[in-house]
């Protein structure tokens, strides 16, 4: 290659990386531990203590129901030998029964918990996000990653934005605790026999 050749090729490579380079000079950015955040702003707080005292009471009523039927169990296993084989098998099939129903009560109970977590966080997630961006406006940042979330392996701790996220949020007025669920209203019986109009 002549000399010519190789300095404009050496031109055109300058000339489209300035521009890309100048960009990337104006590109600012910041990352949020947003888990750290849902934990530490006073309303996450303030739902997590309130889901956690849920769990807590539905736990000592399952913790409860199993003592009663570790009893139910350990009375059938010493009166089994007096029992006729047709009663002791209907008593071992009615607890086998009661175990199942407290285990899909359970089930029911963690799937009411996630829910109602959900349906607690929703707002405060959009708080924070809320949040976050009139810090990236008021900043020009051009992005803001999630810490865990994004991929993100290394950043300079000067680049988290996470105490000043959770500062602004807990400046903000509290949010309203969310009313309790109202109870679902059983369906109005419908008459067999109702005349046709």
């Amino acid at each position: 290659m002549s000399l010519r050749s190789t300095l404009a090729a050496t031109a055109a490579a300058l000339s489209l990386a300035l521009p890309l380079a100048a960009s990337a000079q104006n590109l600012k950015m910041g990352y949020v531990d947003y888990q750290r955040v849902l934990l530490e702003v006073q309303d996450g707080k303030d739902a997590k203590n309130r889901l956690q005292k849920t769990l807590d009471d539905r736990q000592k009523e399952i913790d409860q129901e199993q003592e009663k039927l570790r009893k139910a169990k350990d009375l059938l296993d010493k009166q089994a030998s007096a029992m006729s084989e047709e009663t002791r098998v209907q008593q071992a099939t009615d607890l086998q029964k009661r175990i199942l129903e407290l285990a899909q009560k359970w089930d029911r109970y963690r799937a009411e918990a996630a829910n109602e977590e959900r349906q607690l966080m929703a707002p405060i997630i959009d708080r924070i996000d809320g949040v976050i961006a009139k810090i990236a406006e008021r900043d020009s940042l051009s992005f803001v990653f999630e810490r865990r979330d994004s991929g993100l392996v290394y950043a300079q701790t000067q680049y988290d934005l996470s105490n000043e996220v959770i500062r602004s949020y807990n400046a903000l007025p509290k949010l309203a605790a969310p009313k309790p669920a109202a109870p679902k209203a059983p369906a109005a019986p419908v008459a067999k026999d109702a005349p046709k109009k």
